[in-house]
C-alpha cells in the first residue's frame, strides 16, 4: 500500500508556479493577482481563505480579501463581483462559498466573469469542460487529477466508481475521467443515495473516488484488493483528546481500507492540500490568458 502524500505534491506544484511567475517578471510580465470575496465568518471558510492567502504568497501572487459582513444584500454582493470582473490588476478571483442564505449561490456564480472564474464554477467553464476544450476545471477535481498523474495511477480502461454527484466534485470528477488522454479514458459509475446494491458496483472498482460526505462510509468489504481510494469526505466529527475537540474524517473506513489498497490518501493531508493548488494553477492560466485571451 503506498500513501497519496497530498501535501508533498502540492508543495512540489507550488515550487513549479513560483519558478513560473519568476520568469513571467523577467520577461517584463506582471505578477499575476487573486482576489477572494469572504462573507460572514464561517470557521471553514476563514481557514480555507486564510490557507490560499498563504499559498498565493508561496507561489509569488498577489492576493486581494475583500470582506463583507453576513447581512450584505444579494445586490451589494453582486456590484462588488461586477467591480472585480473589470478590474484589469485582478486576473481570477473566487467568492468563497457557502453563502448567507438570502443570497443565490447560483445567481453569483453566473455574474462572474468566466474568464476570470478560477473556481470552474460558471456554466461556461462548467459546459466547455465537458466537452474537453480548454478552461478553468473546478479546484478539487482538478486536484483529483493531478494526483492520479503524479503517482502515475493507470485510468485508461480502469472502472472508475464515483461516490456522490456534487456538481463541486462528483460530476465534474465524472466527466474528466471520462474524457480521452491521460488520466481519463476510464469506465466511470456515478453512485449516489438512490443507488441499489452500492457495495457490489464498488468491489468491481479498479478506483474510488468518495465525495459523499458520510465518514466512514466505504469499509473493507466493498473494496477489491488492489484498488486505488481517492477519499474526497472531510466532516468534523467530536473528538475529546484534540484540543479542538473535532478531527476530520473522511468518507473511508482509513484503518481497515487501507491494507488492501495499491494506493490511497489520507485525511487529511491527501485531496485538500491539492484543491488550493488547482486554484493557483488556474490563475496562473488565468494571469498567461492561456485558456482565454
Amino acid at each position: 500500500m503506498e500513501l497519496i502524500d497530498g501535501k508533498k505534491v502540492s508543495q512540489e506544484i507550488k515550487k513549479e508556479i513560483a519558478l513560473e511567475v519568476q520568469s513571467i517578471l523577467a520577461a517584463g510580465g506582471k505578477r499575476p493577482t487573486l482576489a477572494a470575496i469572504l462573507v460572514g465568518h464561517d470557521g471553514g471558510s476563514e481557514t480555507y481563505v486564510a490557507n490560499k492567502i498563504k499559498a498565493c504568497e508561496e507561489c509569488g501572487f498577489n492576493s486581494k480579501l475583500i470582506r463583507f459582513e453576513s447581512d450584505v444584500t444579494e445586490e451589494q454582493l453582486l456590484d462588488a463581483i461586477k467591480e472585480l470582473n473589470s478590474d484589469d490588476d485582478v486576473d481570477g478571483f473566487i467568492v468563497q462559498l457557502p453563502l448567507p442564505k438570502h443570497i443565490s449561490e447560483q445567481k453569483v456564480i453566473e455574474v462572474i466573469d468566466y474568464k476570470k472564474d478560477v473556481d470552474g464554477f460558471h456554466p461556461i467553464n462548467v459546459g466547455r469542460m465537458s466537452i474537453g476544450l480548454p478552461c478553468f476545471k473546478s479546484a478539487t477535481p482538478a486536484g483529483i487529477m493531478m494526483l492520479l498523474e503524479r503517482y502515475n495511477i493507470q485510468t485508461s480502461g480502469a472502472r472508475v466508481v464515483v461516490l456522490g454527484r456534487s456538481n463541486i466534485v462528483g460530476k465534474p470528477v465524472a466527466t474528466m475521467l471520462m474524457q480521452k488522454g491521460y488520466p481519463g479514458n476510464a469506465t466511470v459509475t456515478v453512485c449516489h443515495s438512490a443507488t441499489k446494491d452500492i457495495k457490489e458496483i464498488c468491489k468491481e472498482a479498479d478506483i474510488i473516488i468518495a465525495a459523499l460526505g458520510q465518514p466512514g462510509f466505504v469499509t473493507a468489504d466493498m473494496v477489491k484488493p488492489g484498488a486505488t481510494i481517492i477519499d474526497v469526505g472531510t466532516t468534523r466529527v467530536p473528538d475529546a483528546t484534540k484540543k479542538s475537540g473535532f478531527r476530520l474524517s473522511g468518507d473511508v473506513d482509513f484503518q481497515n481500507v487501507a491494507p488492501l489498497c495499491s494506493f490511497i490518501t489520507p485525511v487529511p493531508g491527501g485531496v485538500g492540500p491539492m484543491t488550493i493548488t488547482s486554484l493557483m494553477k488556474n490563475t496562473l492560466l488565468a494571469a498567461s490568458k492561456a485558456v482565454y485571451k
